[in-house]
């Protein structure tokens, strides 16, 4: 469906605070969460997941200790810290284990204790707002959030989850959860992900659903916070509707289309270039009113002045150390990837919820533009799987090229769908050149031949109007620059394949062909693009990939043939 999966990875050591009670049975024990065997047992095994995140030869050998039938039941230990640990410890393991591993603990019944558990929390929510149950209340929402994220993390790897999910009806706990934006913003965005997720492809789930789950996905839809987290909830709510959308009638569709296209064009239209330095500096500014504000108050100490600086800088260094967190736990390592972006980072943490939101809008827009029909593109899925391990060693740059992916996806849709319509296409050639340039620069194949493929689209719906040579003149030198020069084969073969597709046929496209010199420049690079396929082509390729570049030698073949019939008329 062209849905590009956001990654989750390890979340940190948990440091317990807050007061030890069940949020359904209260306790008189008000402080043993703290000195807790079982959360000192289960946060040495969480931070045993993190630490072994990348070595997934370490996994097995939490299953092979049973450690999933162990941790479910502390599920529901009577300790709230002890169930947000085990919650923690279980998503760790469903994170860096993959899909098979989260297979193993669907098998083992973890969605059991966990369901329950979510249930139990969503009871929670409703208690009385006293002092005493607020500071319950927030830990209660803390360990919901990690049993979102872990059941987000079972149903995005496993079919059986998401079957399970259906049956036990646990879609009316991710709507409690939805709900709960206005008091705990985090957890609803955990929730819309979960949701966002297992609606996608879910026809079971989609006959099931009523008006109630519609009015609270568009209520979301409709609220006007404009903070970068709302923007990012309204997306997954969007996302979320349009997977629903054939529970809706015929006249329910038309207002919920209108409704999703304003929400995805509000989110697209905010300028991230601008924005995020405006965050970063609000944040700097924010960072040296508070740290003015700690020297003001060191002055009235009456401590030696030679201490005052001493202790500034340890405080400094500390909350350096702690990403900002004044008597925070220190990161056990200089790289942290959690996606659990510290609480008092804000501009930081509605940065992201712009990026995500523009992502996942972008994501929307592909799934709305793509038939349902197999695509008659061979590259379009092979392009976007098998090559997007290239950037795994570096995760920011994987953020970067995952978003231009889903931008080059979305824009080859829409000008695909258009062309079909026959409506005409509304790239200027400087903006269709300017947009080539930076896509065939990226190092994501994906993204290259995305970006060639909206090369061939728009010259072949070129080629049918007048007045068009110079155009196609340059998407033809463009392509052809490509194919001459590009290291990988797949990409090369993607703009030999638009060459075709551009230069087929009409007056313009011949015309436009003569000028570049099409026939001579094609026959010049055939012998090479046959001996790098001969090289390098099994060892370097898949068996799909090379059966469409060996169907790509003989059209480029046929291509040369055909041109040179044309000049001898």
């Amino acid at each position: 469906m062209g849905k590009t999966k956001i990654n989750k990875f390890k979340r940190p050591s948990f440091s317990p605070d807050g007061l030890s009670s069940t949020p359904v049975k209260q306790t008189g024990d008000e402080s043993e969460d703290e000195d807790s065997p079982a959360a000192e047992l289960l946060d040495k095994v969480s931070c045993s997941c993190c630490d072994n995140s990348t070595d997934f030869q370490t996994i097995p050998g939490f299953l092979q200790r049973d450690a999933v039938r162990k941790i479910g039941p502390l599920l529901l230990d009577r300790s709230l810290a002890v169930r947000e640990t085990a919650a923690g410890a279980l998503r760790n393991l469903s994170a860096c284990g993959g899909p098979e591993v989260c297979e193993d603990m669907v098998r083992q019944d973890a969605l059991t204790p966990l369901s329950a558990l979510l249930r139990e929390c969503c009871t929670a929510f409703d208690v009385s707002s006293s002092p005493t149950v607020k500071g319950q209340k927030h830990m209660v929402e803390d360990v919901a959030n990690e049993a979102v994220n872990l059941l987000w993390n079972l149903c995005e790897s496993s079919s059986t989850a998401v079957s399970v999910f259906n049956k036990t009806g646990l879609l009316d706990v991710l709507l409690h959860c939805l709900q709960r934006h206005p008091q705990n913003m985090e957890l609803a965005i955990s929730a819309a992900h979960c949701l966002h997720t297992v609606t996608e492809e879910n026809a079971e789930l989609a006959r099931s659903v009523n008006a109630a789950v519609f009015g609270v996905l568009e209520n979301i839809m409709f609220s006007t916070h404009s903070s970068m987290e709302y923007t990012l909830l309204r997306s997954l709510a969007a996302g979320s509707l349009w997977n629903l959308k054939s529970g809706l009638s015929s006249a329910q569709q038309s207002q919920t289309l209108t409704a999703l296209a304003t929400t995805l064009s509000h989110s697209l239209i905010l300028d991230a270039g601008e924005l995020i330095p405006e965050l970063w500096r609000a944040e700097s500014a924010r960072l040296s009113k508070e740290t003015t504000s700690a020297a003001e108050s060191d002055h009235t100490d009456e401590r030696p002045a030679g201490h005052e600086a001493e202790d500034m800088e340890e405080d400094v260094r500390g909350e350096k150390m702690n990403g900002g967190k004044p008597n925070g736990q220190m990161s056990k390592t200089k790289n942290d990837i959690s996606d659990l972006l510290p609480r008092d980072r804000l501009e930081l943490r509605g940065a992201k919820a712009l990026l995500s939101a523009q992502q996942t809008s972008l994501e929307i827009i592909v799934n709305m533009c793509c038939s349902d029909e197999p695509s008659d593109d061979e590259w379009e899925e092979m392009s976007s799987s098998d090559e997007s391990e290239m950037c795994a060693d570096g995760m920011s740059a994987l953020k970067d090229e995952e978003f231009l992916e889903a931008v080059t996806s979305a824009l080859r849709s829409l000008l695909k769908i258009m062309a079909t319509k026959n409506i005409p296409q509304c790239m200027t050639p400087h903006q269709l050149m300017s947009f080539c340039e930076a896509a065939t620069s990226c190092e994501l194949v994906s993204v290259r031949v995305n970006a060639l493929a909206v090369l061939g689209i728009t010259g072949s719906s070129l080629a049918k109007e007048k007045n068009t040579a110079d155009t196609l003149q340059l998407i033809g030198n463009a392509l052809l620059n490509i194919a001459m020069k590009d290291s990988n084969l797949v990409v090369c073969g993607e703009a030999l394949d638009a060459l075709f597709d551009v230069f087929a046929d009409g007056d313009e496209a011949e015309k436009a062909g003569k000028n570049i010199n099409l026939l001579s420049s094609l026959k010049a690079l055939q012998p090479g693009f046959r001996a790098k396929l001969r090289k390098e082509g099994k060892g370097k390729y898949s068996p799909d990939q090379l059966c469409v570049l060996d169907n790509i030698r003989i059209n480029l073949k046929r291509f040369i043939s055909y041109s040179e019939n044309l000049q001898r008329k």
